[in-house]
C-alpha cells in the first residue's frame, strides 16, 4: 500500500454504511491522484445473469454528463450521413469506414449505425465485439434517429450491463464535479437500475452499493437508504 493510499484509506470507515451524499463527498476527498479521477459506483444485485429472465442491460443519460469527451463514429449513408455529421459524429462512413476498422483503426469510443448498415457492420463483429464497440439496438446505437442517439451520447449517455456475478460498474463523473452533480448522476443510475429490475429477479434485489475514485478506496452506502429513495 502506497503512502498516499494509506493516508486516504484512513479517512474511510470500512465498517460504516454512509448516506449517498456522505459517500460521494468522501470519494471526492480521497481522489488525490495527479489527474482528475473518475468517481464510480459499483452495485451488487440479487440476480443470476446466466438465466435469460434475470439479465440486465441498457443505457441512460447522466443528467450532469460524464466529464469525458466521447468520440463517436457513425455508419450511415445519404441523408442519414448528413444527419450524423450535423449531430456531432466525429467520423461518418460506410465501406470506407469498415475498411479502416479492418486495418486496425479503433480510435473511437462508441459506434452507431442505421439498421440498413448492419449487414456491413455485422462483418466487423469479430473486431468490434471483443472491444465492446459493436452497435446494438438494445442500447440505442442501432437506429434511424441518429440525431437523438449521437446527441445523447455526447451529452453523457452510458451503457450498463451486469457481469456474470450480478455486479454493475458505472461512472458518475469526475472528482472535479460538485457533490450535487455527482448525486444527480448517482440518483439517475440507481433509479434506472431499480426501474429495470429483471422480471425473474426474486427476493432481495439491491445488496451492496459502493462508490470510489479511480485510485481511492471503496466507500459503502447504506442500501436501505437507496431503496427508500426510489420506493
Amino acid at each position: 500500500m502506497s503512502k498516499r493510499y494509506a493516508e486516504v484509506f484512513e479517512k474511510v470507515d470500512r465498517e460504516k454504511l454512509y448516506s449517498p451524499k456522505e459517500a460521494l463527498e468522501l470519494a471526492k476527498e480521497t481522489a488525490t491522484a495527479n489527474f482528475d479521477e473518475t468517481i464510480e459506483v459499483a452495485i451488487k444485485l440479487g440476480i443470476d445473469p446466466d438465466k435469460n429472465d434475470q439479465q440486465l442491460r441498457g443505457a441512460l443519460v447522466l443528467p450532469a454528463g460524464t466529464g469525458q469527451e466521447v468520440k463517436v463514429i457513425a455508419f450511415a449513408q445519404g441523408e442519414k450521413a448528413k444527419e450524423a455529421e450535423e449531430a456531432g459524429a466525429d467520423v461518418v462512413g460506410t465501406e470506407d469506414l469498415a475498411e479502416r476498422i479492418e486495418e486496425g483503426w479503433l480510435d473511437f469510443d462508441i459506434a452507431v449505425a442505421t439498421p440498413d448498415m448492419m449487414s456491413l457492420v455485422g462483418k466487423l463483429g469479430r473486431i468490434l465485439g471483443p472491444q465492446g464497440l459493436m452497435p446494438n439496438p438494445k442500447v440505442g446505437t442501432v437506429t434511424f434517429d441518429l440525431k437523438e442517439a449521437i446527441t445523447d451520447i455526447k451529452a453523457g449517455k452510458v451503457e450498463y450491463r451486469a457481469d456474470k456475478d450480478g455486479n454493475l460498474h458505472l461512472p458518475l463523473g469526475k472528482a472535479s464535479f460538485s457533490v450535487e452533480d455527482l448525486f444527480a448522476n448517482f440518483s439517475a443510475v440507481l433509479e434506472e437500475v431499480i426501474r429495470a429490475r429483471p422480471l425473474g429477479a426474486k427476493g432481495q434485489y439491491l445488496y451492496n452499493v459502493t462508490v470510489s475514485a479511480t485510485m481511492g478506496p471503496g466507500v459503502k452506502i447504506d442500501p436501505g437508504i437507496v431503496r427508500n429513495m426510489f420506493t
